[in-house]
């Protein structure tokens, strides 16, 4: 797991907006839509669209597209990895 890897699921202990994210981290888009695409692909981070109750399942095509409309909330086993390290 890369360092912004575990920065950002250090944030997703409960849901967050990518806004809310960028302004916590200092990464830049680019480099945050990585890390979490990167989380998403590995089940540790999933999304929630078009509010914060509803997931939305995960597509490599439009991710980078919609990457800052979405919220996102780490999984169980995402929370399990994160405190392994």
């Amino acid at each position: 797991m890369s360092d912004n890897e575990f920065d950002v699921l250090d944030e997703l202990y409960f849901v967050v907006s990518f806004p809310d994210l960028r302004s916590t981290l200092s990464l830049t888009d680019e480099e945050l839509c990585a890390a979490l695409e990167s989380l998403i692909r590995q089940g540790y981070v999933k999304i929630l669209y078009p509010d914060q109750d509803t997931e939305h399942e995960y597509n490599a095509a439009s991710f980078g597209q919609h990457c800052q409309d979405y919220y996102f909330l780490a999984t169980k086993a995402g929370l399990v990895m994160h405190n392994s390290i």
